[in-house]
């Protein structure tokens, strides 16, 4: 019951997140809802951080262990944010859905006992299935040529890459951490990276202007889509495994395809949404081949 809710509760954050996001472009820039957001987030673990050291809980290599997965999370995060600047929550989110394939290359370079992955045809499939997913989506795209879009789907396609680094580098360095304490350190560590981001190429005086619901977006959206989401996504991952709780999150686009489709009257025509289904097809097939090497004998 806990994983099931816990899988549940990262889709419905991380489906809130892009949704969020896209409000916010109205009101200020990329770089300061970044700071804004994760400023929530941070201080959302904060008394639980603070909790378990006054307790004895948490381990002081964690502020060390915290600087690579943070430098590779700031660049993430810096890159996923603007991507809806330039194109919609949908599109974005399902290009997205590419960062499973870096995750499994990287699990391949980096991890010994997942290279047996290499003889799957199941991995094989899958990749190819999504690489033909991609190139239909983007294909049928009315307005694919324009410069607009090209940088948004430039730069939804570099997220991703960014996102497998940062999920290999939080594997790496969390192995032995407790989650909380560890995105806990890994959101005060982003937050002063982003503020120094946003004072440096950002605008922060627009969030002075910014209505009452601007703020509710912020807030919302960093306690479900960052605090929350994330935790929930690890605590999934202790109890049932990665493989279920990644299947669950590839329903992701389509639940924002969904909210966006009534809130920003968004729409991927009937080529995109197939193509958009091997896409996430071959995501899931890829998925399973990993784990299926992993708990064989």
């Amino acid at each position: 019951m806990a994983a099931t809710a816990a899988c549940l509760g990262t889709l419905c954050c991380w489906s809130l997140g892009p949704i969020f996001i896209e409000q916010l472009t109205g009101h200020v820039d990329s770089r300061t809802q970044n700071a804004l957001r994760y400023t929530v987030a941070c201080l959302f673990w904060l008394p639980a951080l603070l909790h378990f050291m006054r307790v004895g809980k948490f381990n002081q290599r964690t502020w060390r262990l915290a600087l690579l997965p943070t430098g590779t999370n700031v660049v993430m995060q810096s890159l996923w944010a603007i991507i809806f600047y330039y194109v919609g929550p949908a599109f974005a989110v399902l290009l997205s859905k590419t960062n499973v394939l870096w995750v499994a290359t990287f699990s391949l370079m980096f991890f010994p006992d997942e290279r047996p992955l290499i003889r799957s045809r199941r991995f094989w499939s899958g990749l190819a299935l999504s690489v033909t997913g991609v190139c239909g989506v983007l294909y049928f795209k009315e307005d694919f040529a324009a410069t607009r879009t090209l940088t948004g789907v430039v730069l939804a396609l570099v997220c991703a890459f960014m996102w497998g680094v940062y999920a290999i580098s939080v594997k790496i360095s969390f192995k032995d951490i407790d989650s909380r304490c560890g995105f806990a350190v890994l959101s005060i560590y982003t937050t002063i990276a982003l503020w120094v981001v946003a004072l440096l190429f950002g605008e922060p005086a627009e969030c002075l202007s910014m209505p009452l619901s601007g703020w509710m977006a912020v807030v919302v959206s960093g306690i479900t889509a960052i605090a929350l989401g994330h935790v929930f996504f690890y605590t999934a991952i202790k109890r049932i495994g990665a493989t279920i709780p990644s299947l669950v999150i590839l329903a992701q686009p389509l639940v924002v395809f969904s909210i966006s489709s009534v809130v920003f009257h968004e729409r991927l025509n009937g080529l995109q949404l197939l193509f958009g289904l091997f896409l996430l097809g071959g995501a899931a097939l890829s998925v399973w081949a990993q784990e299926h090497v992993r708990i064989r004998p």
